[in-house]
């Protein structure tokens, strides 16, 4: 692997925890659980390898609808994650941030995630973000709204809006777009994630169920990501 050529963001689509669990015998839930290592590993991963940000696709909007058992056993998880992982997220200098809308989260998962980012706000060794509640369509809609809003005040003129007037108005404000957008468990679209922040990103597919992607099968995807040449829409002599 080309360590000068390490992604600065990666973001990961965290799937297959539930089919891990029905290969394994064992309900759904498990998986979830199981998943907290695997996210626990990359982490680290990132931390290891100089990795700036990092950003996993927790729960999506449309993940409401699953069975309200699984649902709230997520939500119920989500707190304990945090209340044992945060002390060692902040020794690290790892600063987390969630993504996503928090309009349907319960007061106790909002407790969270302020205990959260309050208590690593200060760190900049490593951006953890938490795509929570998150869905890219919800969010680009939003974003549209603000600025037609903005427009109607007059803070802004319709000339001068652009490409980073829409940037400036999405959760991911301040954040580069991800270099690397990683899939577990053999499915191939990105499921409503990150659709403006994505379209320039290198993408890797693994059949590796999320429970099953190791320190390993992160090392791989670096290594198959710096062996990528990244154009930008120009040619190999202009770049």
């Amino acid at each position: 692997m080309d360590i000068t050529k390490i992604p600065r963001h990666v973001a990961i689509i965290m799937d297959g925890n539930g089919r891990w669990a029905k290969s394994q015998g064992k309900p759904r839930i498990e998986g979830h659980y199981q998943g907290v290592a695997s996210v626990r590993t990359a982490i680290q991963v990132a931390l290891d390898t100089n990795i700036k940000y990092l950003t996993i696709y927790a729960f999506s909007k449309e993940n409401w609808g699953r069975p309200k058992d699984e649902v709230d056993g997520l939500m119920e998880l989500f707190c304990k994650t945090i209340a044992l992982e945060i002390p060692n997220l902040y020794e690290q200098g790892v600063c987390v941030r969630f993504l996503g809308s928090r309009k349907e989260l319960n007061p106790e998962v909002l407790e969270s995630i302020a205990l959260s980012e309050r208590e690593t706000q200060n760190n900049n060794r490593l951006f953890l973000n938490v795509a929570l509640n998150y869905s890219g369509r919800a969010e680009l809609t939003e974003a549209v709204k603000q600025i037609v809003a903005d427009t109607e005040k007059g803070l802004v003129k319709l000339s001068e809006i652009d490409e980073n007037t829409v940037s400036s108005h999405l959760y991911t404000h301040g954040i580069p777009d991800p270099d690397l957008l990683i899939r577990t468990s053999g499915e191939y679209r990105i499921s409503n994630f990150l659709l403006w922040q994505s379209a320039y990103s290198e993408f890797y597919f693994t059949e590796k169920y999320w429970p099953d992607f190791t320190k390993e099968e992160f090392l791989k995807a670096l290594e198959h990501y710096s062996t990528r040449k990244r154009r930008y829409g120009l040619t190999d002599e202009q770049k």
